[in-house]
C-alpha cells in the first residue's frame, strides 16, 4: 500500500505566486500534468484544470467559498474531494496532494492517477 511518504511532490511555485482568492495554472511532473491551483482562505488547493463537463480550464474560473467555479457553465468543484457541487458538471475533478512550506508550494500525482481532460502543451515547448 502506498504511503504519503512514497508521493514523489514536485516544485510548482512560490506562494506568493499563488495570492488568496486566485486560481493559477500549472505543469507538473515528467509528463506536465496540467493543474490548477487555487487559494482558499489561506488554504491552497490543486486539481485537475478541466472541468469533467466540457473540458474548459478550471484555471479561468474562480476561487468562491465553496470551491472552484468554473467560468464556462457555473459548475462549482469541492476542494477537497473535486466532487461537483453544482450543475451542470455531475462527474468530479482529480485532486492532487498538496504542500506548502518556506514560501513553496509542492504539488504530487501519484503513480497511476488518471489524467483527465485533454492534452494540453505548453507554449513554446515542442515535443
Amino acid at each position: 500500500m502506498e504511503t504519503a511518504e512514497d508521493v514523489e511532490y514536485h516544485y510548482v511555485a512560490r506562494s506568493g505566486q499563488v495570492p488568496e482568492g486566485v486560481v493559477r495554472r500549472f505543469f507538473v511532473g515528467d509528463d506536465e500534468a496540467e493543474i490548477a491551483v487555487a487559494r482558499s482562505e489561506g488554504v491552497v488547493h490543486a486539481m485537475s484544470n478541466y472541468c469533467t463537463h466540457l473540458d474548459c480550464l478550471l484555471s479561468s474560473g474562480r476561487v468562491t467559498e465553496d470551491g472552484l467555479l468554473c467560468s464556462c457553465h457555473g459548475s462549482v468543484f469541492d476542494y477537497a474531494d473535486g466532487e461537483p457541487i453544482t450543475p451542470p458538471a455531475t462527474r468530479a475533478v482529480a485532486v492532487y496532494p498538496i504542500k506548502e512550506a518556506d514560501g513553496k508550494i509542492w504539488v504530487a500525482i501519484p503513480p497511476g492517477t488518471e489524467r483527465p481532460g485533454p492534452r494540453r502543451r505548453r507554449q513554446g515547448v515542442e515535443r
